[in-house]
C-alpha cells in the first residue's frame, strides 16, 4: 500500500507475515514510525519498502522530479535538495542514502527498487554497497531532515 494507516489497522486486526509499504518510509517520510513500524516489530511482521526514491525526487531532485506519481511540489523538491546537499558533503550519492535508509529499521526486511533497465537494477544493487558514514545520518537528523527517532543503518 502507499499508506501506513491501513496497514497498521490490518496488522492489529489480523495475522500477517509481511506488508509492502510503498513510498511512505523514506528519507522524505518517516510517519510510519508513529504506528505501523513499532506494531510490525511487536507482531513480527516484516516490511518490504518500495518507492524509496519517492517517485523520483530522491533519485535526482535537480531533474524534473516526481513525487507520489506527479510533479513534486516546491517544498518537497527543496527538502530533497537539502538532503542531497548533506549527502554531497559526505561524498555519498543521494540514491545510495535513499536505498539504504529504510534498512536501518528492524521491521524492514527488504527494499524494493523500480528499474526500467538491467543497468538500473545493477546500479541499485551497487548502491547497497556504498559505505555511508554514521555522521551522514547524524547530520540529517541534526538538520531536521530525518526524524531523531529513526533508526539508521
Amino acid at each position: 500500500m502507499n499508506q501506513a494507516e491501513m496497514l497498521a489497522r490490518l496488522g492489529r486486526e489480523a495475522q500477517f507475515d509481511c506488508f509492502l509499504l510503498a513510498g511512505r518510509y523514506t528519507l522524505l517520510e518517516q510517519r510510519p514510525l508513529d504506528g505501523l513500524l513499532p506494531l510490525c516489530v511487536e507482531r513480527g511482521i516484516s516490511i518490504f519498502t518500495g518507492g524509496v526514491f519517492n517517485s523520483g525526487v530522491l533519485a535526482d531532485p535537480e531533474a524534473t522530479p516526481n513525487y507520489n506519481y506527479e510533479a513534486a511540489p516546491p517544498e518537497v523538491i527543496d527538502r530533497a535538495r537539502r538532503i542531497a546537499e548533506v549527502c554531497r558533503r559526505h561524498d555519498v550519492p543521494l540514491r545510495a542514502a535513499a536505498v539504504q535508509f529504510p534498512l536501518g529499521h528492524p521491521a524492514v526486511a527488504s527494499v524494493l527498487t523500480g528499474a526500467r533497465s538491467p543497468a538500473e537494477i545493477e546500479e541499485n544493487v551497487r548502491l547497497l554497497d556504498v559505505d555511508i558514514p554514521a555522521q551522514l545520518w547524524a547530520d540529517l537528523k541534526l538538520a531536521g531532515l530525518v526524524r531523531e527517532d529513526a533508526p539508521t543503518p
